[in-house]
């Protein structure tokens, strides 16, 4: 009786979880709905595309990038102002990084700023995909300044 119990609470558990895997969470970017805009766009967030955007190199490589392009700002430096900036982009289907938002930045605007130019600046991801088809898909990547 107990495994009874016990292995239908792990099959119903499986099933939920395997019918939560096959939610695809899209966003809207660009308007409240998409029928307020035309140029809404549905962006998929990373985590539920079957293949996730990639930057050349694969992490290694954006930490090399980031490393490599990230500039302190002077009066930060001089300040001792240290911080990490979250930030969010859209890889498009095309691979290229557009949207760049702060979600959560520092007291000091210009690390903010730094942390959007150094994003800006990113050569093109390998696309993400769902099936066979490219998506634009949501990234949140952390910047960090330390001294």
């Amino acid at each position: 009786m107990l495994k009874t119990r016990i292995f239908l609470t792990f099959t119903l558990l499986c099933s939920l979880l395997f019918s939560a895997a096959q939610v695809r969470h899209v966003t809207t970017m660009g308007a409240a709905s998409p029928k307020q805009s035309p140029n809404a766009v549905e962006v998929y967030e990373f985590d539920y595309v079957d293949v996730q955007p990639q930057f050349p190199g694969g992490e290694h490589g954006l930490i090399n990038f980031i490393n490599k392009t990230r500039v302190y700002p002077y009066h930060a430096y001089k300040n001792r102002v240290q911080g990490r900036v979250l930030c969010s982009f859209i890889v498009g289907v095309d691979g290229r990084v557009s949207n760049v938002r702060i979600i959560r930045g520092t007291a000091d605007d210009s690390l903010n700023r730094e942390a959007m130019r150094v994003i800006s600046e990113m050569p093109r991801w390998s696309a993400g995909r769902v099936g066979n088809t490219n998506v634009p898909v949501r990234v949140v990547l952390p910047i960090a300044f330390r001294l």
